[in-house]
């Protein structure tokens, strides 16, 4: 019987799974420091137009050469990557749900438009890609994204994605940052046992189906847990003094990231710490998906302070605690009860854990623990309604995330990323992200928390009607706040598409029929009037 995703993959260009930096060496080195692109990514993400051994060989022999043009020579042997052009004009006469309706094409794409030996890794079927700069599948991403083509009847691409990142941890034994060779050392919020959920509650597939690869995704997430001693930090795991193995963010690799290469050395070189460090800090801020925020920083104001590896998630050790949970329920599913009682029993060692080292009770919030420095953090972040989210919290908890999330982290335009203005970096005040936004929605819903729930939900659609009305698209963040001004901070510049808003949005204005939003067009009404 022929493999599925080996069928599929067929008319696919095989995969180049290492990354640019690895392939063309000093090379790739030179062009990024020399900014031949603006945008690091760029040429991260170029088409070679000869075999790489070729070109590293043509660049070896030429680059001592006294006319040797280095962009001259870079043109001539890449094309920078795109895929074929969608022509997408807004429609003053569609409403907002009829606009996110129309992107979903030109936000699809087909791996059969792959480059050969390009970084892009092979996928079996189309999926969905943020927008802008980022042309290619994204892990975290992608569960938001799923939530709007729910909403607008696109069953088919969601099984198609949900079989591909099957197929990403039936390879690679995780699911990637993305589906880019230089993203194969790190991962980001492992959300796939949130997916498993949506597909089984709209039809798409059981989530039992993908039991197989849950466990394995969680035994990349748990790699070397077994033997650490108390003290002890190995990969993504860390031991505490009683025992407790609480998760962080981490990546395999300690060089300049390959998509941001020139930017990480700058930032390594201002740090008066080893590069590798620094660069390593800088990748799993990476896979926190907050790339990136004060709340990874000693000095909010200064990214060359960033301790990622040294810091115990909220949100990661909650979607684990989900992922375990899920484990449990589809063991017991398939008459697997051993499985079933191990799992369970590994998510009650992690609620006690998260209770006893991330949960502030004098607070009553949840914050990220610095395990070396054997102390919690201070700076409350909008991961606290995450354990809400993945109902790990007991009610009085819920209670308590709810006062101060209205106390210090609303704003008028919905759910705030920090407190913490003026850092520069984008998940921070003043910028809002759509999946902070759906995790306090529903985690608040959840415990009966509604009156916030509606007032954030209000409040985020309204700020993102008020730019759709003043420039006919979505974007990937937002200014929460009365504005002409668009989110800032960060390593580049603002994108539009843009997936998880879609997805969010499309997702809210289903679920409250009667806000003004549904009254907005394109660049022609004023919602309220």
């Amino acid at each position: 019987m022929v493999d599925p995703f080996e069928k599929a993959l067929r008319q696919v260009a095989g995969a180049d799974t290492l990354s640019p930096a690895d392939r063309y060496q000093e090379f790739f080195v030179e062009v990024q420091m020399k900014r031949i692109f603006e945008d690091s990514k760029t040429f991260a993400d170029c088409a070679p137009k000869r075999y790489p051994e070729q070109i590293l060989d043509a660049y070896r022999s030429q680059r001592a050469r006294s006319d040797f043009d280095l962009a001259a020579f870079v043109h001539e042997h890449f094309s920078v990557f795109e895929f074929e052009p969608r022509e997408f004009v807004a429609d003053p006469d569609n409403s907002l749900e009829e606009h996110i309706d129309r992107l979903w094409p030109v936000l699809t794409r087909s791996p059969t438009e792959h480059p050969s030996r390009s970084s892009l890794l092979p996928l079996p079927y189309e999926y969905v890609v943020p927008g802008g700069r980022f042309t290619e599948l994204y892990y975290w991403d992608s569960y938001f994204t799923m939530l709007g083509l729910d909403e607008s009847g696109q069953c088919e691409l969601m099984q198609a994605m949900a079989d591909n990142f099957a197929y990403l941890i039936d390879t690679y034994g995780h699911v990637p940052n993305g589906n880019r060779s230089y993203y194969l050392s790190r991962s980001q919020p492992p959300v796939f046992a949130l997916m498993t959920d949506l597909f089984e509650e709209h039809g798409i597939r059981r989530a039992s189906d993908y039991l197989p690869q849950l466990r394995k995704e969680h035994a990349f997430w748990m790699d070397g847990a077994d033997v650490l001693r108390p003290g002890e930090g190995h990969r993504r795991c860390v031991c505490m003094a009683d025992g407790v193995v609480l998760n962080r963010y981490w990546d395999d690799r300690d060089t300049p990231r390959d998509e941001s290469y020139w930017e990480d050395v700058e930032t390594a070189a201002r740090s008066g710490r080893p590069p590798h460090h620094v660069y390593l800090d800088l990748r799993a801020g990476a896979e926190s998906g907050w790339d990136f925020s004060s709340r990874w920083l000693d000095d909010p104001t200064d990214l060359s302070t960033i301790r990622t590896t040294r810091l115990l998630p909220v949100d990661l050790n909650a979607f684990l605690y989900k992922l375990e949970q899920q484990i449990a329920r589809l063991s017991e599913i398939k008459g697997d009860d051993e499985s079933a009682v191990q799992f369970r029993e590994r998510a009650e060692r992690r609620r006690e854990g998260i209770d006893r080292y991330l949960w502030n009770e004098e607070v009553g919030a949840y914050f990220d623990y610095d395990w070396q420095r054997d102390v919690q953090r201070e700076n409350l972040t909008a991961a606290t309604v995450v354990p809400l989210f993945v109902h790990l919290a007991t009610t009085e908890q819920a209670s308590k995330v709810e006062r101060i999330v209205r106390e210090r982290l609303l704003a008028p335009g919905g759910l705030s990323t920090t407190e913490i203005s003026g850092s520069g970096e984008q998940w921070d005040r003043p910028n809002g992200w759509a999946p902070l936004q759906w995790m306090g929605i529903r985690g608040l819903q959840q415990y009966g928390h509604h009156d916030l729930a509606i007032e954030i939900e209000k409040r985020w659609l309204m700020i993102v009607s008020e730019l759709f009305e003043r420039e006919s698209k979505l974007v990937e963040k937002y200014v929460l706040r009365p504005t002409t001004e668009h989110a800032g901070g960060g390593e580049y510049p603002l994108q539009d598409g843009f997936g998880w808003t879609n997805g969010v949005t499309r997702k809210l204005l289903q679920e409250d029929p009667k806000h003004e939003a549904h009254r907005c067009r394109a660049g022609r009404c004023r919602v309220g009037t």
